[in-house]
């Protein structure tokens, strides 16, 4: 029953959970699913991310956990005291000596033959543990006396390595001496009491209360804070799974699945990444804070033209216009007859200078000349392919990672402010394969099969004992996913169609009529069929822009096959690297959008 002497503690268990403490349930929640998609994006379907993973992987605000569970940094104080008060007691002097003396009373004791006794002598004197190493092995059978002696003479060699390295680690100033055992386990406590509080200072500055290893502090800490930091562990991941769930994750076993939900939370902050710096020389309707001096942007005008309709006249500018216009014609001369009209009928202005007003004056009469007309902005439904390069070179440096990422990003814009527009993604491997946009997450590069410097392969992909998954799959054809691409555009009915093609060089393979060649180093043969589908797609009225990615192995050959493919389209070559290769393409597609006036 609580009375006058209970209330108080009750009331201190309770500010150990205030709940102004708990996350809000209208604040933002953390942002979970970034982190299952850049897993994702990684290593696609080979491995789920776990619980502990993402766990680690989400940051949370501090300020949530700061009034839950035992204060951290009292646990850190604590660890810090007792570290202290272990270094102001013990020295290592007498410790290092002991095991010195140690490892050579159990070299004395050695009867080695005389084939090895002088590197066994040299071995001890220079403390070469490797040399020692060395010598059991030279020994043979390791049921020998000499081989038997050298395990024991390698552990005492061992043990005073960890003592001069636990002498020049620590910083000890005591006077208490310490046994060789006793050396050794304390270099074990310290080396503890670093790493938990290493793990301390993480959890204070991300949350991450996971990192904590509970087992190991509960040799420290008192039963009371280490029971609940184990609580105050549990109830973040419960958050973190309830906020998964939220945002899309699925939770199957001791794993995350993500469904379509989590994709269009990812895209959208991506998307909201892309935009958050957007500078005032950018072009678009995305909303930014932008503040300071700058010139007003003024609409685009023209003069009228027959045809043109008059719901979109500038009225302001065009009576400007009649009005200069008619003061020109009049000049000087109208306003010279003005007056002596006025004075051949006896009004003098300046007795009653309301009379002038009272004059009906001619009304504005408005040319053609005149007429100005505002530049309006087209928005036409557009079709885009995006054909990503899934070759084996697209492993190094994580290029494909960048590349599906860029997709995501294209697929979110145009969900958002397009929704007219076509999208359809086309991979590039040893064949060209449509991708539907819910599997270019899994997508991963192609693993390398073959080595040889040179290759010179060709199957007839027409007969029936000849399978896709029998061909090595890391070659580039290029030739096979535009042909891909251009098909899909030629059946959608708009004019502004465009391939964006992202690759890192030269492709090596291509089709000739039913015949697969797989040519490497790249062959002119490859790069003719190439930039002749690049022709189709000219004639089919089809844009290529191209993304050249950076490459170790990229040629100044690699940069000329970029420009004729794209010039024989019309089409663009841009060079980026990788991490920023998704706000290009967002940007380019955007910028193509506004460039369209009428």
């Amino acid at each position: 029953m609580a009375n006058r002497k209970t209330l108080g503690g009750v009331i201190h268990a309770y500010q150990k959970y205030d709940p102004m403490r708990l996350p809000s349930p209208t604040e933002p929640p953390p942002d979970v699913v970034s982190a299952a998609m850049e897993h994702a994006l990684m290593f696609g379907e080979r491995r789920e991310l776990t619980e502990e993973e993402l766990a680690r992987a989400v940051r949370l605000d501090p300020s949530q956990i700061a009034g839950l569970g035992p204060s951290i940094d009292a646990l850190r104080a604590m660890l810090e005291e007792r570290k202290r008060k272990i270094l102001e007691r013990y020295e290592t002097r007498k410790a290092r000596k002991r095991a010195r003396k140690a490892l050579h009373s159990e070299a004395a004791g050695i009867d080695a033959p005389r084939e090895h006794a002088d590197r066994l002598r040299r071995a001890v004197q220079e403390e070469q543990l490797r040399d020692l190493e060395r010598l059991w092995y030279a020994a043979g059978d390791d049921n020998s006396p000499l081989a038997r002696a050298l395990v024991g003479l390698i552990e005492r060699m061992t043990d005073k390595y960890q003592v001069d390295e636990l002498a020049a680690k620590y910083t000890f100033t005591g006077r208490e001496t310490m046994t060789v055992p006793q050396a050794l386990a304390i270099k074990e406590e310290l080396e503890k009491i670093d790493e938990l509080l290493k793990q301390l200072e993480e959890a204070a500055e991300t949350a991450q209360i996971g990192v904590i290893d509970i087992e190991m502090l509960s040799e420290f800490a008192e039963p009371g804070d280490v029971d609940g930091l184990s609580a105050l562990q549990q109830q973040v991941q419960d958050y973190l799974r309830e906020a998964a769930e939220r945002q899309g994750l699925e939770q199957s076993g001791g794993s995350f699945r993500l469904t379509p939900q989590a994709m269009r939370v990812f895209q959208g902050k991506l998307l909201e990444r892309l935009f958050s710096d957007i500078e005032a020389s950018r072009s678009g309707r995305h909303a930014g804070d932008l503040t300071g001096e700058g010139a007003v942007e003024t609409e685009k005008t023209k003069p009228y033209e027959f045809g043109d309709s008059v719901a979109n006249m500038d009225v302001v500018q065009t009576f400007t216009n009649a009005l200069i216009r008619e003061a020109g014609e009049t000049g000087a001369d109208a306003g010279d007859d003005c007056g002596l009209r006025n004075a051949d009928r006896g009004i003098d202005e300046g007795d009653n200078p309301s009379a002038s007003s009272r004059i009906p004056q001619s009304a504005i009469r408005i040319s053609s000349d005149d007429i100005v007309i505002h530049k309006t902005r087209n928005n036409p439904n557009a079709a885009t392919s995006v054909v990503m390069d899934m070759s084996g070179s697209m492993r190094y440096d994580g290029q494909y990672i960048n590349v599906k990422r860029m997709a995501l990003a294209l697929e979110g814009l145009l969900r958002s402010e397009y929704p007219g527009d076509h999208l359809s993604f086309v991979e590039a491997y040893s064949f060209g394969k449509l991708v539907p946009p819910g599997k270019v997450v899994n997508l991963m590069p192609k693993p390398v099969t073959i080595t040889n410097p040179v290759v010179h392969l060709k199957a007839d992909m027409s007969r029936d004992d000849i399978s896709e998954s029998m061909v090595p799959p890391h070659f580039t054809n290029l030739q096979h996913a535009l042909s891909i691409a251009r098909r899909q555009l030629a059946a959608q009915d708009t004019p502004n169609r465009q391939i964006v093609l992202i690759t890192d060089g030269l492709p090596t393979a291509h089709f000739e009529e039913e015949t697969l060649f797989l040519l490497y180093p790249p062959d002119p043969r490859t790069e003719a069929a190439t930039l002749r589908e690049g022709l189709l797609c000219a004639r089919e009225g089809i844009t290529i822009n191209l993304f050249l990615l950076p490459s170790w192995s990229q040629t100044e050959e690699d940069v000329r096959f970029a420009y004729r493919l794209a010039e024989s389209t019309r089409g663009r070559v841009f060079f980026t690297a990788g991490r920023d290769l998704d706000r290009y393409v967002v940007w380019d597609y955007v910028s193509r959008k506004r460039e369209i006036l009428g």
